[in-house]
């Protein structure tokens, strides 16, 4: 085994490996029964609410689903990843080469992801999701032309003139259904296609978070929270959603800056700026990704990435506008069309916390007990990076950081009154960062962290009929 393959650059070897002083698990299942307490809050309250007058529009808020207790042909593979995962991951993750454990995790967030969608059958969960109504592939014969489509794009967003867009191909920039018309061009169209393209995507990001949290806070952390990646709850929205492509571009963007901050990498740089550009034409809420990027900057104290790193991005932008298509314009129409919809009916004054249930839901009570740790611990980390005379953050302070910004773009996301429900599929990219925080909790106590996760999503997904 190569010793580059088992070190981190910036911290040594023997790091602890868990936050000192802090290793009783009473304050962590007290999170955890917060965490389990705001759903069963936001399910009483939102049944009551749905029920009495139906502006909630969700059958079984806080979650965009319905009632359905199922099993279907992903159950037994299902069962067995949670099952294998619990039982050597943990150790698999502390005794694997670097490079191969960045492979079992991505493996292993595919099958995780491939068996929870197969729940429903290789149709109703991965072929046909992305070809309802909805969806990108109901418009993809309107971009043969594509400059004639990007110049016309904004004349759709609104519902009311003739030929609007799909509630999704509206609500995005044109990025996101480009990505399926040249998935069509080469051969590879189709809902089967589509859907397997965004779950691999997704399930790449379990490396791309490594990789930046082994850069940014050391491999001890990195390898403490890869079974916690791999096994995550919110796989039941990776697959099959757009969301899970969305969230595997943002994720290589974050971990190729953190690459280039703590490597020099001009290339690494560039290519971060240009799948942020990207993401940006992907999803209107994901320039929030500039917080968590921010604080790779932050962390590292370094601004050698920046130049290349902006040139790089603002290609993608100028090769849109020059095409005809103006973001800046686009938004206030989607604001628009957002209220137009269910947007409009839908109660800000329960969805702003709601959203959060969905989202304790989504990242499941082992990544909550682990913010908590985080926010604990954010005081002393903030107050060591923000001062410029002090080293640089420690291991735990790195991830502190790194999982706080992620928290704060969600919030952000949350307050903009723009993402009333579903949440536990548009989150995604932010989710992703926070699973992280699972590296802070002590080493014993791993495998019953990891069951409580496996069994949110096995329930979710048996439960209820999410429809993405």
């Amino acid at each position: 085994m190569k010793t580059e393959e088992r070190s981190d650059s910036s911290r040594p070897a023997d790091e602890p490996a868990a936050p000192a002083g802090r290793a009783g698990h009473r304050p962590d299942l007290a999170a955890a029964g917060v965490g389990a307490l705001l759903v069963a809050v936001a399910c009483g309250v939102g049944w009551a609410w749905q029920s009495a007058n139906g502006r909630l529009q969700a059958q079984w808020p806080p979650l965009l689903a319905s009632w359905h207790p199922h099993v279907g042909p992903g159950t037994p593979a299902a069962l067995t990843v949670a099952a294998v995962v619990v039982a050597y991951g943990p150790a698999l993750a502390d005794r694997l080469p670097w490079r191969r454990l960045l492979l079992t995790a991505w493996a292993t967030a595919l099958a995780w992801i491939l068996s929870l969608a197969l729940i429903e059958g290789w149709y109703r969960g991965i072929a046909r999701r992305l070809t309802t109504k909805h969806e990108y592939l109901r418009v993809i014969d309107r971009f043969d032309d594509i400059p004639a489509a990007l110049r016309g794009f904004t004349d759709h967003i609104v519902v009311g003139p003739p030929g609007n867009w799909p509630a999704h191909v509206a609500g995005h920039p044109p990025g996101a259904t480009l990505t399926f018309v040249w998935l069509d061009r080469i051969g590879l169209g189709g809902g089967a296609w589509a859907g397997v393209f965004c779950i691999v995507l997704g399930a790449s990001g379990v490396a791309a978070v490594l990789i930046a949290v082994r850069a940014l806070a050391g491999e001890r952390l990195a390898r403490r929270a890869a079974p916690f990646l791999a096994l995550a709850p919110f796989a039941v929205w990776t697959g099959t959603s757009a969301d899970g492509y969305f969230a595997g571009v943002a994720a290589w963007s974050i971990a190729l800056l953190a690459v280039a901050a703590t490597r020099r990498s001009l290339l690494a740089a560039c290519a971060s700026g240009l799948l942020f550009g990207w993401i940006c034409y992907l999803s209107y809420g994901l320039p929030l990704i500039a917080l968590p990027l921010a604080t790779v900057l932050l962390v590292t104290r370094t601004t050698r990435p920046v130049l290349p790193f902006l040139a790089a991005a603002l290609t993608v932008p100028l090769a849109f506008t020059l095409t005809g298509f103006a973001w800046w314009e686009a938004y206030p129409l989607l604001v628009e069309r957002y209220y137009q919809g269910a947007g409009g009916v839908r109660p800000y004054a329960y969805w702003v916390w709601g959203n959060l249930a969905a989202a304790t839901l989504a990242v499941g009570l082992a990544t909550v007990a682990g913010l908590r740790r985080t926010l604990t611990a954010t005081p002393s980390a903030a107050l060591g990076a923000l001062h410029p005379r002090r080293p640089a953050p420690t291991a735990e302070a790195a991830l502190t950081l790194l999982v706080l910004s992620a928290l704060l773009a969600l919030l952000a996301a949350d307050l903009s009154g723009m993402s009333k429900a579903e949440t536990e599929r548009i989150w995604q990219p932010f989710y992703f960062w926070l699973l992280p925080a699972t590296a802070l909790l002590p080493v014993r106590g791993r495998r019953g962290w990891l069951a409580a996760q496996a069994g949110v999503a096995l329930l979710v997904n048996h439960l209820v009929w999410t429809g993405w």
